[in-house]
């Protein structure tokens, strides 16, 4: 008889324990020895896929001491149902999604069938959390019970886009940083990177037409002292990734199954780039990269044409910088008053007719025809644009995607009115909030409250007009970095937050149970934490 459970007890009192929980698991009794077994790859997979089972290979024979051939072997399908394969087979399925995958262990073999490389990781990820916690290490052998259940696994996600944002403007992380933050990620089955590299305390992406960008703007001469926004440390801070750093994040994201998405963050947060070139902005300056936080009210002037031609010559870089779909062009917290009195942008509004109604002023009418015209030349360098909610606000062109932050209400109304659109709003999705109300046994951090078991109640669809909830890519957290200036304390900030919000972003509401997640954190992901070497903020 099979059991469908969502923790699923086998022998010797064991329990599958698997962040995000897969769709179904039906335990068949008995186990399967891992430990020496080897990995046989179909040809029929690409050579992407095909190293991700020589990866699993050699991760075997790493911690267990005992080699796990790799092997190609021809006629793998006929093989394996003539019984004649034994050890780990993976199969190439077309019948599958592109991110689905099944997982059949029997006594002799474990099976695993996808269509390609996607569904193919997410199958050795979910067998690795199976096997003892060793698997993530990096030690050496370890004498553990290297057995699995047989079972069989039959998954795929709710939601496509399964984001993680990181913003490396405020403060900036390494590139061994951003990797140890893609590592986790992959972890627990999230596709997309968000990599939020300019604002106006800083501008972190290399850019070959313009190098001052990063020679001034990539640093400022001093930073808040904690909350005190009157205060100033004088002590220059700063730091850039060189088109060749870019490529290698992108390239190590790609071999781990996530897509980094750029954001260049416009019209506004664009001091750092103004305190580069004066020019760009409606006064001509001088700036200087902003010193505290929040919002300046000095922008882009979207009166000139050489704005434009500087936005296009920037995002043409960063389009060849970023194979994925998406650019993130930001959009969000844009202030008008220099525009209102700007002699440049009052001809730009009257050349376009903009009027104020009802609705919208010609300033703001003014900022969609620049993310339109963004739109348009990014749309030609075959890219898509995603926005800050803000981007509704007056007539936003057809094909771009709207990133919810105020609520949920933007991305129901995005979705409501044909717009794709991710859901990421504060009260459920900003990880530089707090994680308990008494803040002061927590880290000095922005404020607001968003603990473990409210991002795990978040339901994406909730309140969804009829017929609007196709439209909603996926969901997606935040982690802005104000008050975040350590790799240490970001990683507390993200763990293990980030577990509860793939169960979110993968699982279907009637798989979710928050009393069985938490007793997989106690009993089995924090483990995978600790060997994986993570700082993460400990359970209440």
């Amino acid at each position: 008889m099979l059991l469908l459970l969502p923790l699923a007890v086998f022998a010797k009192d064991q329990v599958i324990r698997i962040v995000p929980q897969p769709e179904s698991i039906e335990l068949v009794g008995g186990t399967f020895k891992a430990i020496g077994a080897g990995v046989n790859c179909d040809a029929a997979f690409d050579a992407a896929s095909r190293m991700v089972a020589q990866d699993f290979a050699a991760r075997m024979s790493l911690v267990t001491g005992k080699v796990s051939s790799f092997a190609v072997p021809f006629g793998i399908t006929a093989s394996v149902e003539a019984g004649k394969i034994k050890g780990f087979v993976f199969i190439r399925d077309t019948r599958l999604a592109d991110e689905e995958y099944r997982i059949e262990i029997g006594r002799k073999s474990a099976v695993v069938r996808a269509s390609g490389f996607a569904g193919l990781r997410y199958a050795v990820e979910t067998i690795k959390q199976m096997l003892p916690e060793a698997i993530y290490g990096r030690n050496g052998a370890v004498n553990a019970d290297w057995y699995l259940p047989c079972a069989v696994i039959s998954d795929k996600p709710r939601f496509s886009y399964r984001g993680m944002h990181l913003d490396c403007a405020r403060h900036f992380f390494s590139v061994d940083a951003v990797k140890r933050y893609l590592d986790v990620m992959a972890v627990y089955k999230l596709n997309r990177f968000h990599w939020h590299l300019s604002d106006d305390q800083g501008w972190r992406v290399e850019i070959k037409r313009y190098p001052e960008l990063t020679l001034i703007g990539g640093y400022r001469s001093g930073t808040m002292i904690g909350r005190d926004f009157n205060s100033d440390d004088g002590i220059r801070y700063g730091g850039y990734y060189t088109q060749d750093q870019i490529r290698e994040v992108v390239d190590y994201a790609a071999r781990l199954g996530i897509t980094v998405v750029p954001e260049i963050d416009l019209p506004g947060h664009m001091l750092a780039a103004m305190s580069a070139y004066p020019w760009l902005g409606c006064s001509g300056g001088p700036y200087e990269a902003w010193h505290k936080w929040g919002v300046a009210d000095q922008v882009l002037c979207a009166g000139k044409e050489s704005t434009y031609e500087f936005l296009e010559n920037v995002l043409s870089e960063i389009a060849d910088l970023f194979p994925g779909e998406y650019i993130h062009i930001g959009g969000d917290e844009c202030p008008k008053t220099e525009w209102e009195d700007c002699p440049h942008c009052q001809a730009k509004i009257a050349e376009l007719g903009l009027k104020d109604d009802d609705r919208f002023s010609a300033e703001q009418y003014l900022q969609c025809y620049v993310t339109a015209r963004m739109q348009d030349f990014l749309a030609g360098k075959g890219k898509k644009i995603i926005g800050w909610d803000e981007i509704l606000e007056g007539e936003l062109a057809k094909g771009a995607t709207v990133m919810s932050w105020r609520g949920v209400d933007g991305g129901k109304e995005a979705a409501s009115h044909g717009f794709d659109a991710i859901m990421t709003p504060t009260s459920y999705c900003y990880f530089d909030y707090m994680q308990s109300k008494d803040t002061d046994k927590e880290p000095v951090g922005i404020g607001g409250f968003v603990p473990l078991e409210k991002i795990y109640g978040f339901e994406p669809l909730e309140g969804m007009p009829e017929g609007a909830g196709k439209h909603i890519l996926g969901v997606q957290a935040n982690l802005w970095t104000e008050y975040i200036a350590t790799e240490e304390h970001l990683q507390y900030m993200l763990l293990p937050r980030l577990l509860a919000l793939s169960e979110v972003q993968w699982c279907c509401p009637e798989n979710k149970d928050f009393d069985g997640f938490r007793s997989k954190l106690v009993e089995h992901e924090l483990k995978i934490l600790d060997i994986m070497g993570y700082n993460y903020r400990r359970l209440d």
